[in-house]
């Protein structure tokens, strides 16, 4: 079974009246545990810069480390990994949460990389160059 079957199979069971509070307990205990993990590797030595990039750029590890709030990056370095090659840029994330992106349609997205973000604002950036052109008659 995958990682993702098991993640559909949980949320499956949370929908069928699966105890929630043994969940977050079970995944507390996980996160403990990814985070002793991160503690060893590092008194170690071994936790190196290209290890984490690696660990935090997996979707499986990556994801854990995001919901257990351990993951390496901030919510702006996510968010623009995350929008890499599509044409949309992130302008910013602001303190209280609001990402504000050059183009829509990539709010999902945002918010799978970076469920701190309360709002996704789109702004339309018009090139200066355009400002000084006139429509032909």
């Amino acid at each position: 079974m995958t990682w993702r079957e098991s993640a559909a199979r949980v949320d499956a069971l949370l929908g069928n009246g699966a105890d929630e509070n043994v969940v977050r307990e079970v995944a507390n205990l996980y996160g403990a545990g990814l985070e002793r993990l991160l503690e060893l590797l590092h008194e170690r030595g071994a936790l190196t810069d290209e290890v984490l990039d690696a660990m935090a750029a997996d979707d499986l590890v990556g994801g854990l480390l995001l919901v257990h709030g351990l993951h390496p990056w901030d919510a702006a370095t996510r968010i623009t990994r995350a929008l890499a090659g599509s044409g949309v840029h992130l302008i910013e994330v602001t303190d209280d949460g609001v990402c504000r992106l050059s183009g829509p349609g990539f709010e999902d997205r945002v918010t799978a990389v970076a469920p701190e973000v309360t709002r996704v604002e789109v702004r339309t950036v018009i090139p200066v160059a355009s400002l000084f052109s006139r429509p032909a008659p």
